[in-house]
C-alpha cells in the first residue's frame, strides 16, 4: 500500500512514525514534510494546498490513501477535489468533505451545530462589523471573563479570553473592524467562559461508525503555570487521568454519538478524523470546539500509545468498514514536552542550527518547525520540535520528555518546564 501524508508539522511526523511502522506499507510519502519526517518516508516539495499537484503526484506513484494532516487543505476541498475527478476518486482521503470541515472553519458554524443537536456547549453569541453596536451592548451584558473567537481559521490564535468589559471590547474592535485575525475575524463569536479543566478527545470516523482514540490533554499557554499568550500548543500528556469511564460514556452519549448522527443527518459527508475540545465542568462535559483534524501536539502523545497497526484503522475508514477494525493501547503513559523559538508565539528567529537531537535515547523527538540547510538542521517555525517519552507512569514520562528536551541545544530555545504536573 502507498500512503500520502500532506503536511508538514509535529502532528504529520507522529503520523509518518506510526504508518512507517505498518506491515501493509510499500511506500510512504509526506508532501511537502520536515526533515524528521524523511526518516520514515520520502518529502515530496509540494504545497499543502497547491491541489493540482498532489493529484498528478498521486496518479505518478500510484497513491491507495491520502491522510490530510492540517485544516486548512480540508477547509478548503481537498476531499471535494479528489473525489470529483474520475481518475483520482479510487483514491482514499482521509479527512472531511468541505461542508462537514466547516466544523472547524466556522466558529458560527460549529455552534449552530451543536445547538441544532442538542449538544452542551457554552452560550453564544455572533457578530459583524454590521451590527458591531448590537455586540458591545451584548459584551456589556456577559459575566466576566468573556471569551472571543474569530469565526475563520486563525492557526489555533484566534481566541482571546477577556478578563475586564474594557479589555473585551478593545479586543472586539481590533478584531471586527481593524481585522486583527485577516479575514478570519470578519465574524466574530462572543461566548460564555466556562470554568473547569479542558481535555481532548478524539474519534476516528468512516462516516457510519467510529473508534475513541485515546484520550489527551494539551497546553496552550506559552508560559508556566498557564500564563501568557495562547500558541498553537507548548506539549500535551495521554491518557487524561480524570478520564474515568464514567465522564468517558457521558461524553460518548452526549457529545460525540450526536456529532455522528448530526452529521449524517445533515448529509455532511465524513471520513477522517474529529477532534473534540472539551472543558470538564463539576464532571459533565461540555464541547468548546471542533477541529476536523488530529490536535498538534496531541497526535504525538497519543498516536505513540497505539501499539497496533493504525493503517488498519484508516484502511477502515476509507473502506467504510472502520466498525470490523480493531486496535490495542499501550498501558503506559505518554508526555509530550514542545520546543519552540525565541519570541514566539510572537515574532520568532529562523535559521538557527540545532544540535544533539541524536543523542535523546528514552524519547521520540518528532520534527515540527525544522529545515535542512547545507545539511545541517536549522530552526524554520515557532514550534520547532516536539519531545514525546512513554513511561509507566506521568511523573517518569514527564521527568523522561522534559530532561531530554533540555538535551537539545538551539540559541533561544524555551520549553515549559511544567507540562502535566497539575495532573499528578
Amino acid at each position: 500500500m502507498k500512503i500520502l501524508i500532506i503536511g508538514s508539522g509535529g502532528r504529520e511526523s507522529a503520523f509518518a512514525y506510526k504508518i512507517a511502522q505498518s506491515s501493509q506499507l510499500d511506500k510512504l510519502f509526506i508532501a511537502p514534510g520536515n526533515p524528521g519526517t524523511a526518516q520514515y518516508g520520502t518529502n515530496v516539495p509540494i504545497n499543502v494546498n497547491d491541489f493540482d499537484g498532489l493529484a498528478d503526484f498521486s496518479k505518478k506513484e500510484a497513491v491507495d490513501i491520502i491522510v490530510v494532516g492540517p485544516e486548512e487543505p480540508l477547509v478548503r476541498g481537498i476531499h471535494d477535489f479528489f473525489s470529483s475527478q474520475e481518475d483520482l476518486k479510487h483514491i482514499g482521503v482521509v479527512g472531511p468533505k468541505k461542508a462537514a470541515a466547516q466544523l472547524e472553519g466556522s466558529k458560527d458554524f460549529s455552534k449552530q451545530f451543536m445547538i441544532r443537536h442538542k449538544i452542551p456547549t457554552a452560550s453564544f453569541a455572533s457578530f459583524t462589523k454590521d451590527n458591531y453596536e448590537e455586540g458591545l451592548k451584548f459584551l456589556e451584558q456577559q459575566k466576566l471573563p468573556v471569551v472571543l473567537k474569530a469565526d475563520g481559521l486563525a492557526a489555533g490564535k484566534g481566541v482571546l479570553i477577556c478578563e475586564t468589559l474594557e479589555d473585551a471590547k478593545t479586543s472586539f474592535k481590533e478584531m471586527l473592524l481593524n481585522k486583527k485575525f485577516g479575514e478570519a475575524s470578519s465574524t466574530v463569536v462572543i461566548e460564555e467562559f466556562l470554568k473547569g479543566i479542558e481535555l481532548s478527545v478524539f474519534v476516528l470516523t468512516d462516516g457510519h461508525s467510529y473508534k475513541i482514540l485515546p484520550t489527551a490533554k494539551d497546553y496552550k499557554r506559552i508560559g508556566e503555570g498557564d500564563t501568557g499568550l495562547n500558541t498553537g500548543g507548548m506539549g500535551s500528556i495521554s491518557p487524561v487521568p480524570f478520564a474515568d469511564p464514567n465522564l468517558m460514556k457521558k461524553i460518548e452519549n452526549q457529545i460525540i454519538k450526536p456529532t455522528i448522527d448530526g452529521l449524517k443527518e445533515e448529509r455532511l459527508p465524513y471520513k477522517g478524523f474529529i477532534f473534540f475540545g472539551l472543558m470538564n465542568v463539576d464532571g459533565d462535559p461540555y464541547l468548546i470546539e471542533y477541529n476536523v483534524r488530529m490536535g498538534d501536539p496531541e497526535a504525538q502523545s497519543v498516536l505513540s500509545r497505539i501499539d497496533s497497526d493504525f493503517v488498519e484503522l484508516l484502511e477502515g475508514v476509507v473502506q467504510e468498514d472502520l466498525e470490523t477494525r480493531t486496535y490495542t493501547v499501550s498501558p503506559k503513559i505518554a508526555a509530550t514536552v514542545v520546543c519552540v523559538s525565541a519570541g514566539y508565539p510572537g515574532e520568532y528567529t529562523k535559521g538557527d542550527g540545532i544540535d544533539n537531537i541524536e543523542n535523546v535515547e528514552d524519547s521520540i523527538v518528532f520534527h515540527a518547525g525544522t529545515a535542512e540547510k547545507e545539511g545541517e538542521i536549522v530552526t524554520a517555525g515557532g514550534r520547532v520540535l516536539a519531545v514525546t517519552s512513554l513511561q509507566n507512569t506521568l511523573f517518569e514520562a514527564l521527568q523522561q520528555s522534559t530532561a531530554d528536551a533540555g538535551r537539545i541545544f538551539y540559541k533561544g530555545k524555551n520549553f515549559r518546564k511544567d507540562i502535566g504536573f497539575d495532573l499528578i
